[in-house]
């Protein structure tokens, strides 16, 4: 190794100098949060203020030396960062941020800064090429300085990198207003130093980074089985090893777009997967520790790395499909629930028709439990994983299937679920699980009058915060909270509408309720006029009686 790769204490100055850098597709999106990048500005703060002669260690940096690119009079390194992204992509948007509010006077700081971005040739080659970056925001923001705001983004991934640029903008700023811009650019160029390790060889990148990782270098537990598969291909490959690495490769790269859509997807996706193809059955959903080490020890060979690849990279997609169903997903946060969920999506033995309807099923029985109820994450923990495990590993029917999520529900019957609401509260503790109970009933009454329902109007439902669409038909500025949070009380409106109507008496919500379009607002209207505690008991008590049917087991 040490003829190979050569460990280089390098300030970022240097470590960005003379370098084209580029993060595969097979590497993590951008995923750093607010967290994240509050403590590295704090570090930048306290090593100013620690005085001048002070520097500060930022972490390693490993890289895959590609070639070389000619700039002329240049000639740059092209490296693919395996480790270290995060930290020098936030760091690179921090120097953007300072160059766009260099001020007159400032021309030559301020040329040299872009031309360390963007180098000054026909193809205006970046310093850094992010990967998943379908929207540009990176690279509009290098070579532009356009971007747009952290609330319009698609995904999780985009979401971060937006929220970069503003909180980076806002740093710079307060560098600024304290007339100390030149100061944080020397800082950043020469007082943050960095371990870089550099290698032609990809078989080495790995085995440093799990040295590395041994010595307590904060990883994903997902991007670990990743570097733990690569170097099983590696060491254990013979024949085309290209063509298996382009294999490997194109997996790693679905598996890190689809992560880079959704909060929380790749530990949940692992977990499952891992679970799901355990040896023997287990009881309950495995650590992610637990799971790094059971699919690392089911991959020997090549092969076997690709079958588990393939794998996770279909129990990632069937994740994200869960989380993807808003009103799906709004059924239960719990792990063994949506595992269940999950195996049945991966059941190819199944038709669609057949995975609907044990779905439905699953909706019924999991939101009773743990929608209606209320009960935790302790509750039929191991009925639903060995139930999940059994889907995966034997040939059930769909009888079989069916029977055993009907059997998880037999203690909790759908009359107990609902008296279990009767007089309680429903809202604001559990506001995803009332949208939800609200949108079924939405759902009733629109097939009930025989319409259509309308999934545009829908869709805006779902996709803003359950709250902004949660009304209090007597408004809460009523002061009456004994029946204020009721399931009578409340009703679905358009994202915003509730707010807008704000302590209308509900006599005067009539014409609004109207215009909704929304059947559940229409069936009020005419008690309106006396809205009171009768009424919402009223209410109640009918809402409860169709939950009762609505939520039992489907025949």
């Amino acid at each position: 190794m040490g003829l190979q790769i050569q460990p280089q204490l390098q300030t970022f100055g240097q470590l960005i100098s003379g370098r084209l850098f580029n993060i595969p597709d097979y590497q993590r999106s951008y995923s750093w949060g607010t967290p994240h990048r509050r403590a590295l500005f704090e570090d930048i703060n306290q090593t100013w203020e620690a005085g001048n002669d002070r520097t500060h260690f930022m972490n390693t940096v490993v890289g895959l030396r590609r070639g070389t690119q000619e700039i002329v009079p240049d000639v740059y390194s092209e490296i693919d960062i395996v480790d270290g992204q995060q930290r020098v992509t936030t760091l690179i948007l921090l120097l953007k941020s300072i160059a766009k509010i260099l001020g007159p006077g400032e021309e030559r700081i301020k040329r040299s800064i872009e031309e360390t971005l963007v180098k000054p040739d026909s193809a205006s080659l970046l310093l850094l090429q992010t990967n998943h970056d379908t929207s540009h925001h990176f690279a509009n923001y290098l070579r532009y300085g356009n971007t747009e705001p952290s609330g319009s983004a698609k995904t999780i991934a985009d979401r971060e990198l937006l929220k970069a640029i503003e909180e980076c903008e806002e740093f710079a700023r307060e560098w600024q207003q304290q007339g100390r811009l030149n100061d944080l650019i020397a800082l950043l160029r020469n007082r943050l130093e960095f371990i870089f390790h550099e290698t032609p060889d990809e078989a080495l990148v790995y085995t440093v980074f799990e040295v590395l990782n041994s010595r307590g270098l904060a990883v994903s537990w997902v991007d670990r089985l990743k570097s733990m598969l690569m170097a099983t291909v590696f060491e254990t490959a013979s024949g085309n090893q290209d063509a298996l690495l382009k294999d490997v490769h194109s997996l790693w790269s679905d598996i890190y777009r689809c992560v880079g859509l959704r909060q929380g997807l790749s530990n949940e996706a692992l977990r499952f997967a891992a679970t799901l193809r355990e040896t023997h059955r287990p009881n309950r959903p495995l650590s992610p520790q637990a799971s790094v080490n059971t699919l690392h020890g089911q991959s020997i060979g090549p092969a076997e790395v690709i079958r588990t690849t393939t794998y996770l990279k279909s129990v990632t997609e069937a994740v994200d499909g869960l989380y993807g169903d808003r009103r799906r997903n709004a059924v239960t946060r719990i792990a063994q629930a949506r595992l269940l969920a999950t195996a049945i999506h991966l059941q190819q033995r199944l038709t669609e028709g057949e995975k609907e309807q044990l779905l439905r099923l699953w909706e019924s029985v999991s939101f009773r439990i743990y929608g209606m109820f209320r009960k935790d994450a302790r509750t039929a923990v191991g009925d639903y994983v060995r139930l999940s495990w059994r889907i995966a590993n034997e040939n059930l029917s769909y009888a079989d299937i069916a029977s055993g999520i009907s059997s998880i529900g037999r203690d909790y019957s759908p009359r107990d679920a609902a008296k279990s609401l009767s007089g309680k509260e429903f809202y604001p503790e559990r506001t995803e699980e009332t949208r939800y109970f609200l949108a079924r009933y939405e759902e009733f009454l629109v097939k009930k009058s025989g319409r259509k329902f309308k999934n545009e109007q829908w869709n805006r439902i779902w996709e803003a915060s359950a709250a902004s669409s949660i009304e209090h038909i007597l408004p809460q500025s009523s002061g009456d909270e004994e029946y204020l949070h009721s399931i009578g009380n409340l009703l679905l409106l358009p994202p915003g509408q509730n707010s807008q109507l704000g302590a209308k008496s509900p006599a005067d919500k009539d014409a609004d309720y109207r215009q909704t379009g929304l059947l559940i607002a229409k069936e009020v209207v005419p008690h309106l006029h006396n809205w009171n505690r009768e009424a919402i008991e009223r209410r109640e008590k009918a809402l409860l009686e169709w939950a009762t049917q609505e939520w039992a087991d489907p025949p």
